[in-house]
């Protein structure tokens, strides 16, 4: 006869947790992957050690108004940048999946060359554009909006560095919305606006999230291109190798590291939060 007890999964609706069995091929596969993990735990270790054996000449660091202003201006014009392209990207993210059209391979070249392009052509690129004399900087220098040495241009080099990183992952999450939800909105009466806006952008907003996460990170990260725009005001890589330069190591490995302590602090909660969203998602 069948047994009619009540098991954990009929009384909690959830898969119990079960050891794996071992395999060797997962085995070979995290051998393999701490590698990498090793590689990047060992270069944290190799700045946060001797800063935090001096905590008080990182809290002196971490006091000094040029470090807390330049962390507050590299941040603030990231998320704008961001803030950009989630404006501006995510309609062309849509069109590059949606829609097929002549010259479609020429603009996805032009939205992923910043992947493969030095940092240093970029920058030149960015600051030709947008220089006083520039055909993007002339016209709104006149109206009196300048990038040269200025937050505008910050944002501008972080837009164009991280656009790809914005723009790809958006679009990927376009493609796994199938296009037959949108017809049946269609089909009962929904405009495309009101399609696009209750049904297919709520379900790429995790490919939104882990985008705008990624090309923050890139914009962040950013040197070369913003230097040659805007030197002034400093964002942070720009500060660290201003106290490299001036202060040598010990200066600029301070900066360096609360600048690895901050992001890796709002990276582990994004990707939290992320994880709690899926796992929100797959249990609805």
């Amino acid at each position: 006869m069948p047994d009619d007890t009540p098991n954990e999964a009929s009384l909690t609706g959830k898969i119990p947790f079960r050891v794996p069995r071992y395999n060797p091929l997962n085995a070979a596969f995290w051998i393999a992957g701490s590698v990498l993990v090793i590689l990047a735990a060992l270069a944290i270790l190799t700045i946060a050690v001797p800063e935090l054996a001096d905590p008080t000449h990182l809290v002196s660091v971490a006091e000094d108004p040029a470090v807390a202003g330049a962390f507050l201006l590299t941040f603030a014009a990231a998320f704008a940048a961001v803030g950009f392209l989630a404006l501006f990207g995510t309609p062309l993210a849509y069109v590059m999946n949606r829609v097929q059209f002549r010259g479609k391979s020429l603009i996805e070249s032009l939205v992923d060359i910043p992947l493969v392009l030095p940092h240093t052509v970029a920058g030149l690129m960015i600051y030709l554009l947008f220089m006083s004399r520039g055909i993007i900087g002339a016209p709104c220098a006149g109206a009196g909006l300048f990038f040269e040495d200025a937050f505008p241009g910050i944002v501008a080099a972080m837009v164009f560095v991280s656009m790809p990183y914005y723009v790809d992952g958006v679009r990927e999450g376009f493609a796994k919305v199938p296009v037959s939800l949108e017809n049946v909105a269609r089909t009962l009466g929904a405009t495309p606006v009101k399609t696009f806006l209750w049904v297919t952008l709520p379900l790429v907003r995790r490919h939104m999230i882990s985008s705008a996460v990624i090309a923050w990170g890139r914009a962040v990260g950013e040197f070369a291109a913003v230097v040659m725009i805007a030197y002034f005001p400093m964002v942070v890589s720009t500060l660290i190798y201003q106290r490299f330069s001036t202060g040598g190591l010990a200066e600029s490995r301070s900066v360096a590291f609360l600048m690895i302590l901050v992001c890796f602090i709002l990276f582990f909660i994004v990707r939290w939060l992320t994880h709690r969203m899926e796992a929100g998602h797959d249990q609805a």
